[in-house]
C-alpha cells in the first residue's frame, strides 16, 4: 500500500505531532511505503520515511504543487481546504475545521458547547471584519470535510462533528518513543507539560499548586510565548525537552497537573504520564475522559484541582496503566481498515 501523509510540518513538538510520527513509524514496520509532505521542517526531529517539503501547504484554497501517487492521501494538520478535499482520509486534531474561535472557549471564558453559527459565534470577537473572515475560512474547511473519511482521536471529537452533521471514526493515539520505565531523572517535582500559553492552562496549574501548599517545585516542560509570566510565578520553565528526558521528568514527577481551558481534544501527555506510572490530576475538560481513570475535576475549579494536587502528592494512587487499553496494534489495525474501506483495497 503507498501512503502519503499530509501534515502542517515535521516537528517532535506537540502532541499531533508525535501522533503522526508514531502512526508513520508504525506502517514502515509494517512494510507499507510511506511518504510524509510537509509544510516546513522545524528541525526537532527525523523523519521515519522519506520527506517531500511542499510550500505553500497551508495557503488558502489553492493547490500549488503535485502530490505524489498513493493508494491512500491521509491529511492531519493542513487546514487548505483544497489540500482536505483531495484526501482519503483525515485525521481531525483539533478544532478549527468547526469553531473559528478559541477551541470551543468563548471570549467570557466559558466552555462552548454550541455549533458553529453565524449569531452563536459573533459573540467571541470584538472585531467584525475579522470575524466575517474566519468565519468563512472555517466554514470552507468544514465543506471540505465532505471528501475525507474523517478519524478523531476521542468520543468528545467525534460528537463535535456529528454536532455539525459530520460523523468519525474514533482512533485514539498510543505511547511510542517513550521509556515508560526510565529512572527517574530530576528531583520529585509537580509538572506540567505542553504550550506555555493560557489556552492549556498552565496559569490555572500554577495557581492550584500555589494554593495547594504542595512543597514541591512547578516545573514545565515546554515553552510558549508566556514563559516570563510563568517563571515570575514561580515556575521552572524548562523549554521543550527531548523525549528521552521528558520519559526521566514523568518518572521523577510526584504528579502531573492537566487543567486545559481549551476543549482538549485528547491529551496525550495524561496518556504518557499514566504510562510511566505517574498520576494526573486534570480538568474535565473534551476527550481528557476517554483515557484518565478518575475522578476528573470540574472544569474551571481552580480550588478542587489545588485539593486533587496536594491528595495525589500526600497519597499517591495506585495508577491504573491507562495505556494498556490504548495497543498500538489494535489501533493500527483499526487504521488500516479505514484505509481498505475507503479505498477499496486489500492489504498488502
Amino acid at each position: 500500500m503507498r501512503l502519503l501523509h499530509l501534515n502542517d510540518r515535521l516537528s517532535a513538538r506537540g502532541g499531533a505531532d508525535q501522533h503522526l510520527l508514531s502512526v508513520v513509524r508504525e506502517q514502515v514496520r509494517r512494510g507499507y511505503d510511506v511518504q510524509l509532505g510537509v509544510g516546513r521542517i522545524d528541525g526537532t526531529t527525523q523523519a521515519p520515511c522519506p520527506v517531500i517539503e511542499i510550500s505553500p501547504l497551508s495557503a488558502m484554497d489553492r493547490v500549488d504543487t503535485a502530490l505524489p501517487a498513493a493508494d491512500v492521501i491521509h491529511i492531519h494538520n493542513v487546514m487548505n481546504p483544497a489540500i482536505i478535499s483531495l484526501g482519503n482520509v483525515m485525521t481531525v486534531q483539533d478544532h478549527r475545521t468547526f469553531c473559528p474561535g478559541r477551541g470551543k472557549l468563548t471570549l467570557s471564558d466559558r466552555v462552548c458547547r454550541d455549533a458553529m453559527a453565524l449569531d452563536t459565534c459573533a459573540g467571541c470577537f470584538t472585531d467584525d471584519a475579522y470575524f466575517a473572515t474566519i468565519l468563512a475560512r472555517t466554514q470552507r474547511r468544514l465543506d471540505a470535510l465532505a471528501n475525507p473519511r474523517l478519524v478523531v482521536l476521542s468520543d468528545y471529537m467525534r460528537g463535535e462533528l456529528q454536532q455539525v452533521g459530520l460523523d468519525a471514526t474514533v482512533i485514539p493515539p498510543f505511547v511510542d518513543d517513550l521509556d515508560v520505565e526510565a529512572p527517574a531523572t530530576d528531583p520529585p517535582c509537580v509538572l506540567f507539560v505542553g504550550r506555555v500559553v493560557a489556552a492549556k492552562g498552565v496559569f490555572d496549574a500554577i495557581e492550584a499548586w500555589r494554593r495547594s501548599g504542595v512543597q514541591l517545585p512547578f516545573v514545565v516542560a515546554g515553552t510558549g510565548r508566556e514563559r516570563s509570566r510563568a517563571e515570575s510565578l514561580g515556575a521552572d520553565v524548562l523549554g521543550w525537552v527531548d523525549r528521552d528526558r521528558l520519559a526521566g521528568l514523568y518518572r521523577s514527577a510526584a504528579v502531573v497537573v492537566f487543567p486545559s481551558r481549551w476543549q482538549e481534544p485528547f491529551g496525550i501527555v495524561g496518556l504518557e504520564a499514566l504510562a510511566a506510572s505517574t498520576p494526573v490530576v486534570a480538568w474535565e475538560s473534551g476527550g481528557v475522559a476517554d483515557w484518565h481513570p478518575g475522578p476528573l475535576v470540574p472544569w474551571g475549579d481552580v480550588d478542587a484541582l489545588a485539593d486533587a494536587l496536594r491528595a495525589a502528592v500526600d497519597t499517591p494512587p495506585n495508577v491504573l496503566n491507562t495505556a494498556r487499553d490504548f495497543d498500538r496494534d489494535d489501533l493500527m489495525d483499526r487504521l488500516d481498515a479505514v484505509y481498505r474501506q475507503t479505498r477499496g483495497i486489500e492489504r498488502r
